[in-house]
């Protein structure tokens, strides 16, 4: 089904309302972007989330964006007590974090055989791949402590800093959860998980910060050009998945029984008073906690590694700048000020508080929260904050380059040579075969969506890192 969409905005258009959608629906992108928003069902997404009941307009589309499971990837709807499945996704806070060094790179006194070294040991420590798993948990680290009190578990366990819990989302605990909401289905897949890193797109990359936009707020944030860096990029691995898919049916079971009409079983949604939809949103903080501690896990082993191989530089501390979380619902207010609070889903969306905002930590209430952008394996990312005007957005801005292609696609279309020359000097883990289906052509041009936002006055560019070396599983 083809939508027509009209230009509201700088790079701002609207959908065209189709029966029965009680809300508006935009979508942020260029106009040389829309040809391939028809090519998938994104849009059509967009429209039956506005179908929803307690729905707030507008439902927003990301520049990113690309078709998912019930709301699109890079999809943002806030409700005023609806709370849906689909519209917080499988990887339930699939997130990413930054972490920054003392060190300036040089590629004559850090060549390739030092990254690659780098690379080996967090590997040797962190699990990768569809079935990465440890044998038993680390010592000090209880599942049910994970899912209660994230990242904080970790830390107390002795594998962090205290100061890392004011720089992750939440602190690194969002509050609601309940080890009983966990199916037993989900419960069974997750705790050997803990400090793995996946596959698809979930990576662990090295980087050289290429250029600072806003000074200023870079050296109250530790940001300098040349800056080693590394990213890590995961979420709740099965847990999640595990969760969603057993909630859908819950939900798509119930709506019935509560009278509530949904447009596609992927949208699957309660009334945020329901028995079903408070267990749902207690599991789904489970989650978020476990991802929170399983990206703080694989911070500490990073942190390890990387201490090994620059031990001769006496410079080998990582700092957490910020760790955000993609795929989640929770209750926040849609202005700086305002006391009205809604249900705001981001899936494949990234919150962007700009400065003075309520839920800042102190430490980032002058500057705004950093809002962390990856692009493709082989392109660049960025460091952005949102600005006031991000309110048109519920304080979203996108979660990444979004895919133009599909795996299948990708490996079907993209050759070795392609490949490899998309790849330039960056080094990585796995052969072309393994990993064709994550080549930077099967993305959006990163450049071109984060200029989306920057142009519509949503946010703005601080830094730009670019890769160096990347660790994906298969």
């Amino acid at each position: 089904m083809s939508i027509n969409l009209q230009k509201i905005g700088t790079n701002l258009y609207q959908l065209e309302e189709i029966p029965p959608m009680r809300a508006k629906a935009v979508v942020y992108c260029k106009e040389e972007m829309i040809p391939s928003l028809q090519k998938d069902l994104s849009l059509q997404q967009l429209a039956e989330a506005a179908m929803l009941p307690k729905v707030v307009s507008p439902v927003i589309g990301m520049p990113d964006i690309h078709e998912g499971y019930g709301l699109p990837i890079g999809g943002v709807m806030a409700t005023e007590g609806l709370l849906s499945v689909g519209a917080v996704g499988m990887d339930i806070n699939c997130g990413v974090r930054l972490l920054t060094s003392s060190i300036s790179y040089d590629s004559k006194e850090i060549p390739p055989e030092k990254l690659r070294l780098l690379m080996n040991k967090i590997v040797k420590q962190i699990p990768v791949g569809v079935g990465g798993e440890r044998k038993k948990l680390p010592p000090r680290i209880d599942f049910e402590s994970l899912c209660l009190l994230g990242a904080e578990a970790v830390v107390k366990a002795g594998y962090g800093q205290p100061e890392d819990l004011s720089s992750i989302e939440e602190n690194g605990k969002l509050a609601g959860a309940k080890i009983a909401a966990i199916t037993p289905k989900a419960l069974k897949r997750a705790p050997k998980e803990i400090g793995t890193l996946g596959s698809g797109n979930h990576f662990i990359e090295i980087q050289k910060l290429e250029k600072i936009y806003i000074p200023e707020i870079a050296e109250k944030w530790g940001l300098f050009e040349g800056q080693l860096c590394l990213m890590i990029h995961s979420g709740s691995r099965a847990l999640g998945h595990q969760t969603c898919t057993d909630y859908t049916e819950i939900f798509w079971q119930a709506k019935d029984k509560y009278k509530i009409e949904i447009p596609r079983k992927g949208l699957a949604a309660l009334f945020w008073e329901t028995k079903e939809a408070q267990d749902y949103f207690a599991a789904m903080a489970s989650c978020v906690n476990f991802a929170f501690a399983n990206r703080q896990l694989m911070t500490h082993f990073v942190r390890e590694s990387f201490a090994e191989v620059f031990s001769s530089s006496g410079a080998t501390n990582l700092e957490l700048l910020y760790d955000v979380c993609h795929n989640v619902a929770k209750w926040e207010p849609a202005t700086t000020n305002g006391k009205k609070l809604y249900l705001i889903h981001r899936k494949g969306a990234t919150r962007a508080l700009p400065k003075d905002h309520p839920l800042l930590h102190k430490k980032f209430e002058k500057t705004g929260q950093p809002a962390i952008v990856p692009g493709s394996m082989g392109s660049a990312s960025y460091v952005l904050i949102g600005t006031p005007k991000a309110k048109e957005t519920f304080f979203s801005v996108n979660h990444g380059a979004g895919r133009q292609m599909s795996r299948s696609e990708a490996i079907r279309n993209i050759s070795r040579q392609e490949f490899e020359s998309s790849m330039g000097q960056v080094i990585y883990n796995l052969p072309y075969a393994k990993i064709v289906d994550e080549a930077p052509g099967a993305y959006k041009d990163i450049d071109l969506v984060i200029e989306t936002l920057v142009e519509a006055g949503i946010t703005q560019k601080v830094a730009k890192l670019i890769p160096l070396a990347v660790i994906k599983g298969d």
